[in-house]
């Protein structure tokens, strides 16, 4: 091969292993399987993090820190278009967790429900729907208010237990945990500091 044959093509094609077609190819006998166990049986397969038997890297390392990855909330999704596109919901009527799971758009579970904006080929929301689920992304609730109908979200559990209404304008949290409250200062203190900074009166003569 002379330096003007080498391409970028070059090496992109790689003939496949054949195995067991005798020991002049290199790959014959054993067929790369070695001798005896497991290995070399048919059907043998192990985990990815399988090491022989010893304790697993994932095992070995130590466990430090917080994940909230099992408070995770996981919701289930159904766009304004598939609910309008059913035959139970193309007059209207009322949207909830029972109402689309009886439909079939949504699967069974207690996982919360959320309906977001998505119309699909029908764009504009004409029906009046009364929904009511954990939650509504903010433009399929003006869709629906749009419409005619009405919009009332109970909130997830985190909702819950931050204390915010979403039927409400106002979705700050009420219910304020010590981590929202740290460094805000003490009126107390605030005002000690204040007091500190103060330049002090100039003596009388």
């Amino acid at each position: 091969m002379m330096i003007h044959e080498v391409t970028e093509k070059v090496g992109s094609y790689k003939p496949r292993k054949r195995i067991g077609r005798g020991p002049g190819s290199g790959h014959g006998k054993t067929s790369g399987r070695g001798h005896k166990g497991a290995g070399s049986r048919s059907g043998y397969s192990r985990r990815i993090q399988f090491e022989g038997g010893q304790m697993p890297y994932f095992r070995r390392i130590p466990k430090r820190g917080f994940t909230n990855a099992p408070f995770k909330i996981v919701c289930r999704v159904v766009n304004l278009g598939a609910i309008v596109g059913h035959p139970s919901f193309a007059k209207g009527g009322e949207v909830t967790a029972q109402t689309l799971m009886k439909a079939g758009l949504i699967p069974s579970g207690d996982a919360p429900v959320k309906v977001l904006s998505e119309m699909g080929e029908a764009k504009t929301l004409k029906v009046r729907l009364a929904v009511s689920v954990e939650r509504v992304s903010k433009k399929a609730r003006e869709m629906v208010t749009g419409a005619g109908g009405t919009v009332t979200e109970s909130g997830t559990r985190r909702d819950r237990v931050r204390g915010i209404d979403r039927n409400n304008d106002d979705q700050s949290p009420k219910n304020l945990t010590k981590k929202l409250k740290r460094g805000k200062k003490k009126p107390a203190a605030k005002a000690a500091e204040t007091a500190a900074d103060a330049p002090a009166a100039p003596a009388a003569e």
